[in-house]
């Protein structure tokens, strides 16, 4: 059995994997899930300890408590699978408490910050104008205080009590209190007020990005049109299996991957590749779930589970991008867990150690260490570099880049190698038959029909331009029975033993060799394709690809940026590689390379270069997960490639590179920019309140101005198109 949890205020990537693993660990849980985005942690329970399970999920909370204290733990009656169904599936009120988190909390909260925002100012007006009296005037400031700071207050005290003391609610409440033990009434009120202030937009533009991720994740369906016993019946998409026959009418979303059987249409696949050209579908051809169908009904056969259907992987591989930290972000949270107890205690040496050596009075120096804690404050970094990640992220996606994790996002900006599968990847794979060579005593078309005999069980793109060329002859192929001995050689070719035609072998010169079958070989540019019958040498099938149009164009550029050098590995001969590579303008190439020496020569590259490697088909899958960032061309690529790839292109368009680059590139500008700018000014600032040469009001800028830009300048990416 399975249950999930609502995180409510769960922000953290480093306490998020940290909840997880130790949910993980306890007895009787199988396996967590926490899900950054939708602020959810879904658990699995072993059968032998259900009857357990309200201790299970006190445990739960107590592990997420131990970790984020005021994040609101709550726990869903209902037993849907959350990770499988979309939001709003159902009348739950507690699935939907993670989308409505922002809306039922900001208005409060906003009066809140108004009230005490106006009777604060007020307060503090009245104490410079009326100083003599400043005992009267003292009430309503300690009022406002009390109004704006309380959750601060409560959260530092509860935090103290479970031993995490060194957080910014810690920092705020000393630095506020020192400042009313010195007299400084009005400052210590500013402070809280600009803080929250601060706190509000922090969390405001928070909320923001985390919505801008759910709404591209709105993809899935909450219903299937699904055709049973003759009826049209509406029900869930993970009800629908596959096989069965499903109905999408104009304007309604793909609820699951299948094949259009009945009906022409044209879809919007703008959530999915992020082009805005709609793509016309007819019987016969691939649809997606998460497309929307616009102009007329279709009749799909259902060809994935729901689970495992496009939008659901789309959805998932989104969702888990947020737990992937970038070096930088990993960087911040090491920062902030040495930074913050290295400063509280500069300030307490500030504040008592010149007093006790006789430089001055204690007001003085403690008024500096107040300074010196409002300023070093860390929220302006820790906030707004993981929100510049999930905005990179959020970009990407908008465009029909899919990126497992921001460390992947980051690894882009190291790149100074790239190297490229052909088939599918710089070529279309959209084979041809463009030449047959037929050994004496037999004709083309007797060699056609073995080699499409031969091929007749493949999927690969050479064995359906040999069925093809078969059909436009018009030659009738022999099917395969339950008698017949099918191989598929990795890297070689097929060699088939049919019952009614003899022992077939069809492939390349490597298949020829290890067959020993004496043969001609073929200087004709193009794959070549030998066939033999009965171990008898036939005749030679040409068959060319052709080069994407982008691909000339975006390999110019790529060259532009930091990557210089680009290579190709192919399984093809050394002919066609060459003849692709000096078309394409790249640097070197590799051909004849099975599978297992694809990788052995990226692991040679990457002796001296930063790789990427880009490819489609199921043998790119261990290259893909060897790389240092294995990008895979997901919309017509294999399932075993998007898989082993970190990030994927949904469209199979090579120039989806360059705006990968560009979006990891302006990511890294922003949170560099942030970190220097949040780091220089307090730096400096810090070393100004030391010296006693600022007061409370400069330290409200250097602390909460700072916050407010470097969060105003992470939002950057939400906009990025």
């Amino acid at each position: 059995m399975d249950a999930t949890f609502s995180l409510k205020g769960l922000d953290c990537p480093n306490c998020a994997s940290r909840i997880e693993r130790d949910t993980a660990k306890l007895e009787g849980v199988e396996k967590a899930k926490v899900n950054l985005i939708k602020q959810t942690l879904r658990i699995w329970v072993s059968a032998a300890h259900a009857s357990e399970v309200e201790q299970i999920h006190e445990a739960v909370e107590r592990i997420v408590h131990s970790y984020e204290p005021d994040v609101e733990v709550v726990h869903h009656d209902c037993t849907h699978d959350k990770d499988i169904l979309p939001p709003k599936c159902c009348d739950c009120p507690h699935c939907h408490e993670c989308e409505q988190d922002d809306d039922e909390d900001s208005p409060w909260r906003l009066r809140r910050l108004i009230a005490g925002g106006i009777l604060a100012l007020v307060s503090i007006a009245a104490y410079y104008i009326f100083e003599p009296a400043w005992m009267i005037i003292l009430p309503p400031i300690v009022v406002s205080y009390l109004i704006l700071g309380y959750d601060v207050l409560k959260r530092a005290g509860r935090n103290i009590l479970k031993g995490r003391i060194f957080d910014e609610n810690f920092l705020m409440t000393v630095a506020t209190l020192g400042a009313f033990a010195i007299g400084e009434y009005p400052e210590a009120v500013a402070v809280m007020l600009f803080y929250q202030i601060g706190e509000y937009f922090q969390d405001t533009a928070v909320g923001k990005s985390r919505r801008a991720i759910n709404s591209l994740l709105d993809i899935r369906p909450d219903m299937a049109r699904v055709m049973r016993n003759g009826e049209m019946i509406e029900v869930s998409p993970e009800e629908v299996a596959i096989g069965e026959t499903i109905v999408v009418k104009p304007g309604e979303r793909i609820a699951l991957d299948g094949t259009v059987i009945h009906g022409n249409s044209e879809l919007d696949t703008r959530a999915l590749t992020g082009e805005s050209l709609p793509r016309e579908v007819k019987s016969g051809d691939t649809v997606l779930s998460g497309c929307i169908n616009q102009t007329a009904a279709l009749t799909i056969e259902v060809t994935k589970a729901f689970g495992e259907s496009t939008a659901s992987r789309i959805v998932e591989m989104v969702e888990n991008a947020a737990n992937r930290k970038a070096p930088a972000e990993q960087f911040i949270t090491r920062f902030a867990r040495y930074y913050t107890p290295i400063v509280v205690a500069a300030a307490a040496a500030i504040s008592i150690i010149p007093v006790l050596a006789g430089f001055g009075e204690w007001t003085d120096w403690l008024r500096r260490g107040c300074v010196f804690l409002v300023i070093s404050c860390p929220c302006a970094i820790v906030i707004s570099v993981p929100l510049t990640f999930f905005g990179g992220i959020g970009a990407a996606s908008r465009r029909g880049i899919l990126v497992k994790g921001s460390n992947y996002l980051e690894a882009l900006n190291r790149l100074d190698a790239i190297v490229f599968d052909k088939t599918g990847t710089i070529t279309h794979g959209n084979f041809e038959v463009v030449g047959v060579h037929a050994e004496s005593g037999h004709s083309e078309g007797e060699i056609i029909a073995t080699a499409a005999t031969g091929e007749v069980m493949s999927n690969h793109p050479i064995a359906r331009a040999i069925l093809r060329e078969a059909e436009r002859r018009g030659i009738e192929v022999s099917q395969p029975d339950s008698s017949d001995a099918y191989s598929e050689i990795a890297g070689s070719g097929i060699h088939v033993t049919h019952a009614q035609t003899g022992t077939i072998d069809v492939g390349n010169e490597k298949l020829m060799v290890q067959q020993a079958i004496g043969y001609t070989p073929c200087t004709e540019i193009g794959t070549k394709v030998y066939v033999a019958k009965d171990g008898h040498y036939m005749g030679c099938i040409v068959i060319a690809d052709e080069i994407k149009t982008d691909t000339v164009q975006t390999i110019q550029n790529l060259k532009k940026t930091h990557v210089h050098h680009i290579a190709m590995l192919t399984g093809d001969d050394a002919s066609i590689a060459q003849n692709i590579a000096q078309k394409a303008g790249i640097d070197e190439f590799y051909a004849g390379l099975l599978p297992e020496q694809k990788v052995e020569k990226l692991e040679t590259l990457s002796k001296s270069h930063a790789v990427a490697f880009v490819g489609d088909g199921i043998n790119d899958a261990p290259v893909l997960a060897r790389a240092d960032v294995g990008i895979a061309m997901g919309g017509l690529g294999a399932d075993a490639a998007i898989e082993a790839a970190d990030i994927v292109l949904m469209t199979d368009e090579p120039a989806k590179l360059l705006d990968a680059l560009s979006i990891a590139s302006r990511t890294h500008n922003i949170v560099m920019q942030n970190i220097v700018f949040a780091i220089g000014v307090k730096v400096l600032f810090l070393a100004l309140g030391a010296l006693g040469l600022i007061g409370l009001w400069p330290a409200v800028f250097a602390d909460v101005g700072v916050m407010v830009l470097a969060v105003l300048n992470a939002m950057r990416m939400l906009r990025q198109e």
